[in-house]
């Protein structure tokens, strides 16, 4: 995949307005698909369409990695939790927003990333690794729908994976004041993005319209 390729996609995404932040822009410019794909996939990385990683998973097209990122309202410094890291891509456009390369390393955010699946897991700390960002990004392998108490609160969190319900660890572990973003519906690929906003210890959720993700499978999602 070219460069310019890429940098078509992401004009077409800014006309669209699906991209509109200069922090989020920059991001996805910085941090192309093509890295994080397996082999038989790199070819396709600006193809705006989920994209087979192995496993029965799949990197997210381009275009609802930017919707979800710019629906987290994303800042320097935030601590990020992300639910599903498949192959790491979703992580690093993250960790380049709240930990840029340009910025002073006391003033960097962190990005702790779930994933439940031991190869795709190490797939991504592989690609984490290759890419740079291992020192702004942390992948651990475990059920994510338990969330991460370890380094809660966050400010953020994200599920890259529809549950029946918003699971309520990853409610427990958001900052006051913090969001979080959640596909939830049935396990047949159509759901709705909620984005859920903590204040004052109370939750207000946010419809953001119809999203297709693979099932979020642990004890606070769809059974195994």
């Amino acid at each position: 995949m070219s460069q310019q390729k890429w940098e078509g996609l992401i004009q077409k995404l800014v006309r669209g307005n699906i991209l509109r932040s200069p922090n989020v822009i920059r991001a996805l410019r910085q941090v192309s698909r093509e890295p994080f794909l397996p082999k038989n996939v790199k070819a396709s990385a600006a193809s705006d369409c989920p994209l087979p990683i192995g496993s029965g998973q799949t990197a997210s097209a381009p275009h609802m990695v930017s919707i979800m990122d710019e629906a987290l309202e994303l800042e320097v410094g935030h601590k990020v939790l992300e639910v599903g890291a498949g192959s790491g891509w979703h992580a690093a456009t993250i960790a380049e927003i709240v930990a840029p390369s340009d910025a002073p390393k006391e003033e960097w955010g962190h990005v702790y990333t779930i994933e439940r699946i031991a190869e795709l897991a190490a797939f991504a700390k592989q690609n984490i690794t290759q890419t740079g960002y291992e020192d702004r990004v942390t992948v651990i392998h475990q059920d994510g729908t338990l969330g991460y108490p370890e380094e809660a609160p966050y400010d953020r969190i994200l599920v890259a994976a529809a549950g029946p319900e918003v699971p309520k660890p990853l409610v427990e572990q958001l900052k006051n004041g913090g969001i979080l973003l959640v596909p939830v519906g049935g396990a047949q690929f159509y759901q709705t993005l909620v984005r859920v906003r903590k204040k004052n210890g109370e939750t207000v959720e946010e419809n953001l319209g119809g999203v297709a993700f693979v099932p979020l499978i642990g004890k606070h999602g769809f059974e195994p």
